[in-house]
């Protein structure tokens, strides 16, 4: 799963990265070194600009928030819930079919944090004595240190208790999406703990690499079939994971400190 990940990466940066025609100055985020659901992230999509003459699609930097919300949704309550959509089943569920056929996007990272329960607290779980488990969070990305460009989807909702003309009258929401964790070795590994991605959760953000973004981007493609192919998992080997401080585990903590590389797992987290 995806449940909070890194975004340090400035819009000047991103527009190289990705090729950004269109972002809007009052709509830059200061670095974020925890994201959680409901916040507002960077995504890149290709769409027309509003009341532009020409109606071709432009690449544009956007800001929506964490949590995707259908637009036929009655209440936007269930967004938080929906910060993740499966690759196995997003061309079919009721929430995600529609903007997957036609409303994709990249929601760029530096990497994304997974936790793992550490063996000693497993054990005594297993001799049923009651004790809440201890994970070491990791922190995943690239082997390179390039974006992590995690597949996404988004989605327009209308608020009807607002005028038209009121600013939050429209909700524009994301969803990452998630494939099966890899299982063949890591590039960088740690020391001690998981040698694989498997090994920390069995699922991870399905990263894009650079040769697929134009096609994931493009919304006139919309065959469902065609559109499925885009979703296989990047080549093996591109990831690194490392251990970092449980402060990460707490969302009030936000700083380039949790993305600090542990020598090992903390103590009483043992992998």
């Amino acid at each position: 799963m995806c449940g909070r990940y890194a975004a340090s990466r400035g819009p000047e940066d991103l527009a190289g990265i990705f090729e950004i025609e269109k972002w809007e100055p009052e709509e830059a985020l200061a670095p974020d070194f925890n994201v959680a659901p409901t916040k507002e992230v960077y995504a890149v999509l290709d769409r027309p600009v509003k009341d532009a003459a020409d109606p071709k699609p432009v690449r544009q930097l956007r800001t929506l928030k964490w949590g995707l919300v259908p637009s036929w949704a009655k209440t936007p309550e269930g967004g938080a819930r929906m910060i993740n959509a499966r690759a196995e089943t997003v061309h079919e569920k009721p929430s995600y079919r529609r903007a997957f056929a036609t409303r994709r996007c990249i929601i760029p990272a530096d990497g994304y944090y997974e936790w793992v329960t550490g063996t000693g607290e497993r054990e005594l779980e297993v001799e049923g004595k009651k004790k809440r488990p201890r994970k070491q969070p990791y922190f995943v990305l690239p082997a390179d240190g390039s974006v992590f460009a995690m597949a996404g989807l988004y989605e327009f909702w209308r608020d009807k208790t607002l005028p038209d003309d009121h600013p939050r009258a429209w909700w524009v929401t994301c969803s990452v999406i998630t494939t099966e964790a890899e299982t063949s070795p890591l590039a960088v590994g740690p020391e001690e703990g998981p040698r694989a991605l498997a090994d920390i959760h069995p699922r991870m953000p399905l990263m894009l690499t650079p040769d697929r973004w134009d096609s994931w981007l493009d919304p006139s493609r919309t065959d469902v079939e065609d559109l499925r192919s885009l979703l296989v998992p990047p080549p093996e080997g591109l990831m690194r994971a490392y251990p970092v401080s449980t402060a990460v585990s707490n969302v009030r903590n936000n700083g380039p400190e949790l993305l600090k590389e542990l020598e090992g797992p903390e103590e009483g987290t043992l992998f």
